[in-house]
């Protein structure tokens, strides 16, 4: 039984009960529910409550105010209700932001749960082929078939894990997600009627790039056969639909029967449109850019090849490069090589030395842990873990990766670098490449073109890439942390232990912006003082740094809020905005973690001040210490306004 089971027992009791409440998430400071009917709930009883602090409405959520100790209060409350760990409907942003850094936030969300389980797929069939290749046991052997089917697996039925992970990142309820996953890849509805040996009832599209055979169709509208193993797009695009779906249907379904029947209409809407229609559409797209890439090189190799490794990558985030397999497939099998694909084979090592340089000059422990199994993976040719991991959400180590790639491209395009068998995966590739009359022209031209490659993606990370967060104090608008401090400075013999113990009491603004009286906050949890005295700031500039020395020790997974406390024991919470958290991390980049030790003026947050507006939502953003009772007297600064690493808050 958990510390706080006999608050939670009653807190659910007067929400109106489990059956009340479709969603729970919280975050630093409260619990938010989403209620089916708020009237349902006893909010003056919850007020009285020890252990609450107070009771409000807003953004469509019931938000009982708990304070600090409110993640241990969510892990009692959650066993008592019937929900999926953790989890709520996604709050929908009232305004949507640009429409690349949305595209980047929705693949890099449903790829981001799968990323560890990517990296050692890729690794366990880089291994298998190595020991194939050196002896240690056959192709045809138990062994090799058993690992291989453990490296396989995800990339095979891929549509099963990506329909899990989209469907929580579109609020679809995530088992609906996996069934749409396994639908599609369900046999008879792409390749069985082929494999069977069936002929096609006829073909549409007939004398164009698009032409498609039909082997069944849908009450009269004819399926486009399509191979949905393995693919990216089809399934978002699928359970996208089907979370609208799921949206509208729930809306009119009656309560007594939606418990399955919303499900029901879902499935039977959505796996429909996704195969007649969804999946197709982004079939032809595959079709369109392998073509253009024929035309190009028909061209100009050099510039072809370029193409292929400057875009490889971008294709691979949208499932897109798998319009080069038939290309692939067609020329080994007609002219017993394929030249027009090959060029990708750059991206793979030009990943891998970034993720490497990267390794090298980033200070982020987790990003360092990353680092060497993506590395790893890239080698093998398995670089989805390093593109959606590292790469993507860095932005510019993708930019770069995506020229070194291009570089490489360019040079295998001009030499006709070719594969003569199909199979392998990044190194393991290389015996498919030797010449089948025995000369070794064409694997130096792999050799010169991987080293061509990852010395581009090493230099170029090298000299370009910096990482944003500085662990030393920083500069804020012309005045530093440590020119304010020396404004204020006294001889070192007069200072001493006296002047460590005076910046102990002493918080520093955090922020540039102007002062804004607690009481004048608009939501009444901070205004009361309920959670805390302090005073609040309206910033300027997106950026939070640390207002004194000390640890932090809540960093709210979405970013919009920090709690640390310093060297004297005071708890200093800081809240970027109001309701902030319903944007879910959108325009917020933490740039520490729970745990982490903090100079005072170290950058420890980035946030997007357009976007928080156009989302709209409050920047007003409260600096409280929320251990109040801890200290005689708290005097808030009387300026109105205050650059970040001025005299904010004085503590006795």
């Amino acid at each position: 039984m958990g510390k706080y089971q006999e608050l939670a027992n009653d807190i659910v009791k007067n929400v109106g009960g489990k059956e009340n409440v479709s969603g729970l998430v919280h975050c630093i400071t409260r619990l938010r529910f989403t209620l089916k009917d708020e009237s349902k709930a006893n909010d003056d009883v919850l007020k009285a409550m020890s252990g609450v602090v107070t009771v409000m409405k807003s953004g469509g959520q019931y938000q009982v105010v708990i304070g600090n100790h409110v993640a241990e209060v969510f892990e009692d409350v959650m066993p008592l209700l019937d929900l999926g760990a953790g989890s709520a409907p996604a709050p929908e942003e009232k305004k949507k932001g640009r429409l690349l850094d949305q595209a980047i936030d929705v693949v890099s969300g449903i790829f981001q749960p799968i990323l560890s389980i990517m990296a050692a797929c890729g690794m366990l069939k880089g291994f298998n082929t190595l020991f194939v290749a050196i002896g240690f046991y056959s192709a045809a052997s138990g062994g090799y078939l058993i690992i291989n089917a453990a490296g396989d697996a995800l990339f095979t039925f891929l549509p099963l894990f990506l329909g899990y992970t989209a469907a929580k990142k579109f609020g679809l309820k995530p088992m609906l997600g996996l069934a749409m996953g396994a639908a599609m890849c369900y046999p008879g509805i792409q390749s069985g009627a082929v494999s069977a040996g069936a002929e096609p009832l006829y073909t549409i599209l007939g004398g164009t790039m698009f032409a498609s055979p039909v082997y069944i169709d849908f009450f009269g509208i004819p399926v486009i056969s399509v191979d949905y193993t393995g693919t990216v797009i089809p399934v978002i695009l699928a359970v996208w639909f089907a979370s609208k779906c799921e949206k509208f249907f729930s809306k009119f379904v009656p309560d007594l029967v939606k418990f399955f029947f919303v499900s029901m209409l879902t499935m039977l809407v959505a796996l429909p449109v996704a195969v007649l229609f969804l999946g197709p559409v982004a079939t032809f797209g595959s079709t369109l850019i392998s073509q253009f890439t024929l035309t190009i090189r028909s061209f100009s190799p050099m510039l072809a090849g370029a193409i292929v490794g400057l875009t490889w990558q971008i294709l691979v985030i949208f499932g897109m490069h798998w319009g080069f397999i038939p290309v692939y497939i067609n020329n080994i099998m007609t002219l017993g090589y394929d030249n027009v694909m090959m060029p990708f084979f750059a991206c793979t090592f030009a990943t891998s030395a970034v993720v490497l340089a990267i390794f090298i000059k980033t200070k982020d422990k987790k990003l360092k842990e990353m680092a060497i199994p993506n590395f790893i993976s890239g080698i093998f040719g398995v670089t989805e873990p390093a593109i959606y991991g590292i790469l993507l959400p860095l932005k510019k180590p993708f930019i770069i990766s995506c020229i070194a790639g291009g570089i490489g491209g360019a040079f295998y395009g001009q030499f006709n670098f070719r594969k003569f068998i199909m199979g392998g995966m990044g190194i393991f590739e290389l015996p498919n490449m030797m010449n089948p009359d025995g000369s070794m022209d064409n694997i130096i031209v792999a050799f010169a073109g991987i080293l061509i490659s990852m010395a581009a993606g090493f230099i170029l990370t090298m000299i370009f890439y910096k990482e944003k967060a500085e662990p030393e104090a920083l500069a804020v608008s012309g005045e530093s942390f440590d020119k304010a401090a020396e404004s204020k400075a006294v001889p070192a013999s007069a200072a001493g232990a006296k002047a460590d113990a005076a910046s102990e009491k002493t918080i520093v603004s955090p922020l540039k912006g102007k002062t804004v009286k607690l009481e004048d906050v608009e939501d009444a949890a901070f205004s009361s003082g309920a959670l805390g005295k302090g005073i609040a700031i309206m910033p300027e500039e997106g950026v939070l740094y640390a207002p004194a020395d000390g640890t932090i020790t809540a960093m709210f997974p979405t970013g919009h809020a920090i709690g640390m406390v310093n060297n004297s024991g005071a708890e200093v919470l800081m809240h970027v905005g109001m309701d902030t958290v319903q944007l879910g991390g959108k325009g917020f980049k933490p740039l520490i973690q729970t745990g982490d030790t903090v100079k005072k003026g170290q950058k420890l947050l980035e946030f997007d001040i357009e976007l928080i507006k156009e989302a709209g939502y409050s920047l007003v953003t409260p600096v409280l210490i929320t251990n109040s009772a801890q200290f005689e007297k708290i005097d808030p600064t009387e300026a109105a306004k205050v650059n970040a690493g001025d005299n904010l808050l004085t503590l006795e």
